[in-house]
């Protein structure tokens, strides 16, 4: 409690001011609420990516495997050639859709992390420097 001298010399207690309002502790529970919901979203995306790109290694070892019993399977170097062209093209295919799906995620996780940034941040035209 805070006290105040008063002219006669003795000293009387003064209520301390609020210094944390039910609005304020209400702003914080909220922004606190939100923090947890958006960390709960990015680790669920993070879940679901590394999942994907687990089938995804699983995916290129099948090829790679189907590619080696192939090539143990040719009789001839036209033959050879085939199977590696074949290879060759999925393996393109393979890459192409890696890229696309990075791409994807990192737009998910970006506009999930935006979400943790404060609002004041976006007012005015977006800009950081105001």
């Amino acid at each position: 409690m805070a006290q105040k001298e008063s002219h006669g010399g003795q000293t009387e207690k003064l209520p301390l001011p609020n210094l944390v309002p039910a609005e304020f502790a209400a702003m914080g529970k909220k922004r606190v609420e939100e923090l947890a919901k958006v960390q709960k979203e990015l680790l669920d995306k993070l879940q679901e990516t590394n999942r994907q790109w687990l089938e995804r290694m699983q995916l290129e070892m099948n090829v790679a495997s189907e590619f080696a019993s192939k090539l143990t399977t040719v009789r001839s170097i036209p033959d050879a050639a085939a199977v590696c062209q074949e290879w060759m093209t999925r393996r393109l295919e393979m890459m192409t859709e890696d890229g696309k799906r990075v791409f994807a995620d990192t737009q998910k996780f970006m506009e999930a992390a935006t979400r943790l940034l404060p609002n004041s941040l976006f007012k005015g035209g977006g800009s950081l420097s105001k």
